[in-house]
């Protein structure tokens, strides 16, 4: 079966382990209570304590006052209120003044007061850039704090209620770095008071404080002998005979503003020999060169002048890269990307690379991933815009989009999927591209480019590189299908639509066209994704690729097999077939009959879907195809389920789950288990079937699969009434009941309803019984498939005319 086979919640590439320990096991035969589903600890047993704070400040001085203040708010006497309300501080400030320097050195002085980890976020609201937006946020904290990145929900509201269930009654310091405005903090801040926010921000953020009841800590400059303070602290190593009145007059030509003051001490340093003075001087002929910076309090001009001053002292080719920086369309960028944009080798860049942080023009983020101060990559880019000539700048840029087209594609290579690349383009110059040991390599490079690989599809596109940004549109779903990051998958698959279309490849289009029905599929919305094959099955048909309307065909069924309508389902998987075969492709012969199978086998047609299904269980193992022989595995063991061999069927159903496992599948896994625990029940063990079903309730719960999870209460209703427990098979069906009502599955909630039924009808409670079983009959009328039928034909007798 396909890889987004069985996607009510995509994707099926997740962390292998149980939450919890061996005691969330129920051992159903000791229990005298309610089996309850119910857990604050972070998904996976081995998932690690959160430790996101970037490394505390050198040589960080004074600020003794501010300190003082955030010590007393953040006491637990002065964070606890009748209400329980979010904790929050705001440390806010002019820019450059040192907020998050300050941010970042108290929090680490207090980081063992939340022993259950820090989560960080530059939020960049400042930069000249795009921001972070909540949703990305919440996508790194999730995984972080244990979320496998293909369990994370698409949209921020229900991403938003994920991470406050995680972290309720949890200590975890979380620091919001750069915030722009209210609308970018709120979706981030936890439920409770357990935890401490901490936002920096050039705004006062009044909002926060009326809806929150934030503390404010204002970050003002340096006073004169503070300021004095830094420069001496920060020299001390180096210089040691400058006069007090000329580091006044260094200070006050800094404004006081630590980031210029620490560029100026570099400076400063690095040039021991030289008298204060004429440093001074220097500095101060350059503030007449500069018009301001766009700051809000005047500021700029000075900070200008200090950038300018150091960045003029640098040899040319560090600041040729400095200037190259500028030119980069993303947030943080490594040396090998640095080298692309500025023609130098990797190499020789990683030697610019520590000119540069000396300097304190760029910050080192983690071993080889830089990134500019805001108003530090405003003066990057002016640099750039007046010393680089337009065609310069252009080059610049097409050897990065290169770089990032040749790199996605490794990376996506490491990948085992069923979906091809685009041939890519040869270029007239030589692209260091990444390479990759393995494929947790190529996912730990895709996670530190993800944002940069929207921001450079989108640059593709604006300077009209439409067949690069297409291109790179069409490498990316390899790896947006093995992870689904759908906000950024369907940003990227509608600029690659745009591109190919504007130049005029259809096959490209088509490419796009499937990419972003596969996005919007995953994202809830499978009649608009339904349209977007239907248009790139169209297109693939015109210009005779067969394999590119195969994969639709097995797209477009896949809808109609969610959704029930099986007959329009076995059309398209047997187009599909007839395609492949041609093609002699074997995986995906493999992948059709599976899915024909599964198909038939839903419509109660069993004698035809075993030999398919055996078959494609074959060709999955001469092919390696492990994640599809595992899902083969489970239909077969419906279908021996159907055939009364119910041994059988739960030998194969085992050895799905444990495929899974191998996998380190969680979404496989317990949709297995699922499957496990409703043979048990027909084998006559309830006992075995509860454990079974309360395993997969922990996994779902992780996984923030609701229709799943659901599905497992609804199992567990289903083993209390087996085991003559009626009233919690009760509450258990009543809230699998609830749940699918929520979701708005109506094939799901006929079912549930008709197992609430079956149990308050065997609970003496007809009445009510006849009530559900009506709702659940009404649901049931547009399914033509052999449970739909059977279920009809089991409660028609009962329901009034």
């Amino acid at each position: 079966m396909s890889t987004h086979e069985h996607r009510d919640n995509p994707d099926n590439s997740t962390n292998p382990d149980l939450s919890g320990s061996a005691n969330d096991v129920v051992q159903a035969r000791d229990v005298h209570g309610g089996v309850h589903f119910h857990s604050t600890r972070r998904p996976g047993r081995n998932s690690p304590v959160p430790k996101q704070l970037p490394g505390d400040v050198h040589y960080f001085v004074n600020r003794g006052a501010e300190i003082t203040k955030l010590n007393q708010f953040a006491t637990s006497e002065s964070r606890t209120n009748a209400h329980g309300a979010v904790s929050v501080i705001v440390i806010t400030g002019t820019a450059g003044v040192g907020k998050t320097s300050l941010a970042l050195h108290w929090a680490h002085q207090v980081r063992d007061q939340f022993p259950d980890g820090q989560l960080y976020v530059n939020l960049r609201g400042y930069d000249p850039g795009q921001p972070i937006t909540p949703g990305q946020a919440l996508d790194r904290f999730l995984r972080a704090l244990g979320v496998p990145a293909s369990a994370i929900p698409t949209d921020v509201e229900t991403a938003a209620e994920a991470y406050r269930s995680i972290i309720a009654d949890q200590r975890i310091l979380i620091v919001l770095d750069n915030a722009a405005n209210l609308a970018q903090v709120r979706p981030l801040l936890p439920g409770t008071a357990s935890c401490l926010v901490l936002v920096t921000s050039r705004s006062r953020l009044s909002g926060l404080a009326v809806w929150s009841g934030a503390q404010k800590v204002f970050v003002d400059v340096f006073p004169e002998d503070e300021a004095v303070n830094l420069l001496v602290t920060t020299t001390s190593d180096h210089r040691s005979h400058d006069s007090v009145g000329d580091l006044v007059q260094l200070a006050r030509l800094c404004a006081r503003l630590p980031l210029a003051l620490r560029i100026a001490a570099e400076r400063a340093a690095s040039r021991p020999r030289m008298p204060l003075g004429e440093l001074v001087r220097d500095l101060r002929n350059e503030s007449t060169l500069w018009d301001a910076l766009a700051t809000d309090d005047g500021a700029g001009e000075t900070i200008r002048s200090v950038f300018a001053w150091s960045y003029r002292a640098l040899p040319a080719d560090v600041a040729k890269l400095f200037r190259s920086l500028g030119m980069h369309p993303g947030l943080d960028f490594d040396s090998s990307s640095a080298a692309a944009l500025s023609g130098f080798s990797p190499d020789h860049v990683r030697q610019l690379m520590d000119v540069l942080v000396g300097a304190h023009l760029v910050e080192q983020t983690g071993s080889d991933r830089y990134q500019f101060h805001d108003l530090l990559k405003v003066y990057a880019v002016s640099e750039a815009n007046r010393d680089e000539t337009p065609e310069e700048r252009a080059a610049a840029l097409h050897r990065l989009l290169a770089w990032f087209l040749r790199s996605a594609h490794a990376a996506a290579s490491a990948i085992d999927s069923h979906f091809r690349s685009p041939a890519l383009p040869e270029f007239p110059f030589t692209v260091h591209a990444r390479t990759f040991r393995d494929l947790d390599d190529a996912i730990d490079w895709y996670h530190s480019e993800a944002p940069n690989l929207v921001a450079v599809t989108k640059a593709a596109a604006r300077i009209e590189e439409y067949d690069l940004a297409w291109r790179l549109s069409a490498v990316l779903r390899k790896i947006y299908a093995f992870h689904n990051p759908v906000e950024d998958w369907i940003t990227v698959a509608t600029i690659g639509l745009s591109a190919a279309r504007k130049s005029g490849d259809p096959a490209g289009e088509a490419d796009n066209l499937d990419s972003l029905g596969m996005a919007y599929a995953q994202s809830g919305k499978p009649d608009r994704g339904l349209d977007l094959h239907l248009a790139a099955l169209e297109l693939w048909s015109a210009v005779a690729d067969p394999h590119g309307q195969a994969v639709c065909h097995n797209s477009i069924g896949l809808i109609h097999l969610r959704a029930r309508r099986l007959h329009q389902a076995n059309d398209h998987f047997t187009s599909c077939l007839d395609l492949v075969r041609q093609l002699r492709d074997r995986r995906w012969e493999g992948i059709a009959l599976g899915n024909i199978g599964n198909t038939l086998q839903y419509l109660g047609r069993t004698d035809e879907a075993l030999p398919l299904v055996e078959q494609a269980l074959e060709i999955h193992r001469e092919t390696g195809n492990r994640v599809s022989e595992g899902g083969s595995l489970i239909v077969l063991g419906a279908i021996n389920q159907a055939l009364g061999n119910h041994h059988q069927a739960l030998a194969d159903v085992r050895s799905a789950v444990e495929i899974s496992r191998e996998l380190k599948s969680s979404a496989r896994e317990s949709f297995g288990l699922l499957h496990l625990g409703q043979l048990e029940i027909e084998v006559g063990r309830p006992e075995d079937a509860l454990v079974t079903f309360q395993r997969a309730a922990v996994l779902l719960r992780q996984l923030r699969d609701r229709n799943r999870e659901a599905q497992a209460f609804d199992g567990t209703g289903r083993a209390y009434r087996e085991l003559g427990r009626p009233a919690e098979a009760l509450d258990f069906h009543r809230r699998a009941v609830q749940l699918h009502r929520d979701s708005n599955d109506q094939w799901q909630l006929a079912l549930a309803l008709d197992q609430l039924a079956v149990t308050l009808d065997a609970d003496g409670d007809r009445q009510a019984a006849l009530r559900h079983w009506g709702e659940a009959r009404r649901l049931l009328d547009p399914y033509q498939n052999a449970q739909a039928a059977e279920i009809r034909a089991r409660i028609d007798p009962l329901l009034p005319n």
